[in-house]
């Protein structure tokens, strides 16, 4: 069983709440069918709790209430699960291409309860149209010059990008620059989220977009 230490439960309870048995049930299926069916590597049990669970889920403060968001390559549902499990005022869609990622995604759901989820196999690209987002989410997909490609277009000309980066962010905001304007990307900015919970706190990429219409 993955341990979690005094200060992640701390964490865990303030954030997850009445649904932090929720919560411990995801890890134990990341714990067991996770690394069984490769979506998560067993050298990461020991800090499935902080490194991934809680440094996910703290992004849930950058997340206006009742927003649609899609998580793109959702894997092992790092973030898009949790912050389903954290936020049952959203609705998330959790994108996927890969076969055995996404019906291990819907067993979760299904095993969870999760009624604020849906699963699609799908590439990012080719959502488009077929999902209009609030928020996209993303956490190791690509680097964001052209992790912007992949995501912003989701938003449909409007909303928020709210990726997960480390401590290369501003080198990575300085590389899409160009990409992202293009994009219809107003304001980047990188914000750290849990810094009162977390030993490590979670950088955060914000990308605010505000694409103008096209005249008819």
């Amino acid at each position: 069983m993955a341990d979690i230490t005094a200060a992640d439960l701390l964490a865990a309870e303030k954030i997850f709440g009445d649904r932090l048995d929720l919560a411990r049930r995801y890890v134990e299926h990341l714990e067991t069918s996770g690394i069984e069916r490769g979506l998560i590597g067993p050298r990461e049990i020991p800090r499935l709790w902080g490194r991934h669970v809680l440094n996910c889920a703290v992004i849930e403060s950058e997340i206006a209430r009742g927003s649609h968001v899609a998580d793109v390559g959702s894997g092992a549902g790092l973030p898009g699960l949790c912050l389903a499990i954290a936020r049952p005022d959203l609705e998330l869609t959790l994108i996927e291409p890969l076969e055995r990622r996404v019906i291990w995604l819907q067993e979760v759901v299904d095993d969870l309860g999760l009624d604020n989820v849906t699963v699609m196999r799908t590439r990012a690209e080719l959502a488009v149209g077929l999902v209009k987002a609030d928020v996209v989410t993303a956490r190791a997909v690509s680097a964001l010059s052209k992790l912007a490609g992949l995501t912003i277009p989701l938003l449909d000309g409007k909303g928020e990008l709210v990726a997960i980066k480390g401590r290369s962010a501003e080198e990575e905001i300085e590389k899409a620059a160009k990409v992202i304007r293009k994009l219809g990307g107003v304001q980047t900015s990188v914000v750290l989220c849990g810094a009162e919970l977390l030993e490590e706190p979670t950088t955060v990429v914000k990308v605010l977009v505000d694409k103008p219409r096209k005249s008819a």
